[in-house]
């Protein structure tokens, strides 16, 4: 079964811009690997968190920061297709 990704944001904080253009992202990126991409507003004011089901694989408050474009899709191809090359988003051998 294909894994959805749960992009969790504040809405009080003006996030659903980038989580929807970080949505944008990771579906053309993973079109075939992914079930979809799930939008949720947070109930916590500032939670901005990825999850790969039910794995999380960013937290905006541990990290300090959002995530870069490609860093999100380097953890996502990991979990998802490990063999899947990125091309310039990928990481440096």
């Amino acid at each position: 079964m294909k894994p959805v990704i749960t992009i969790t944001y504040c809405p009080r904080c003006g996030w659903m811009l980038r989580a929807a253009y970080m949505a944008q992202e990771i579906l053309t990126t993973f079109t075939g690997d992914i079930k979809g991409v799930l939008l949720e507003p947070a109930e916590i004011s500032g939670q901005y968190t990825i999850c790969v089901d039910d794995l999380i694989i960013f937290d905006r408050k541990t990290a300090g920061r959002f995530p870069e474009i490609k860093e999100l899709k380097q953890l996502i191809r990991d979990i998802v297709n490990p063999e899947k090359d990125l091309g310039h988003s990928d990481k440096k051998q």
